[in-house]
């Protein structure tokens, strides 16, 4: 077979990456995630956005890039903490989201292709894909 459409047909649909980012469904957060030593390109999920970088009204005194940075660094952190090759990663910090003490969470990172098959980063809530 001298071609993958010869085996699995021809492509009926495809949901890219800058597509994902364009449609809010990812962020992109390269901005950042190179000054915390990050190497490879880096989004988060919508849903981690919302719920942990964003800044929620009852802590006024917090920004987005703070927040954004403790997601990135603590990753960074696991990240030099893994032992072997892994594609994903389990990693804990703590996020105040209201005038309570914060609490810890767990966010996941997973390594995978970019649109052009480069190493990408992306973040999201642990029962996201």
């Amino acid at each position: 077979m001298s071609d993958e459409n010869d085996f699995f047909g021809p492509v009926i649909y495809s949901y890219t990456r800058e597509q994902a980012i364009e449609d809010g469904v990812l962020v992109d957060v390269c901005y950042l995630s190179r000054q915390v030593g990050l190497k490879f390109h880096t989004a988060v999920t919508t849903a981690v956005w919302e719920k942990y970088v964003k800044v929620p009204t009852e802590v006024p005194w917090q920004d987005e890039s703070g927040r954004l940075w403790d997601v990135l660094w603590m990753l960074r952190m696991a990240i030099q903490r893994q032992r072997k090759d892994a594609d994903t990663i389990l990693y804990k910090l703590l996020v105040q989201n209201t005038e309570a003490p914060a609490e810890e969470i767990t966010l996941k990172c997973v390594c995978g292709p970019g649109d052009k098959g480069e190493p990408v980063l992306t973040i999201m809530l642990p029962d996201e894909d």
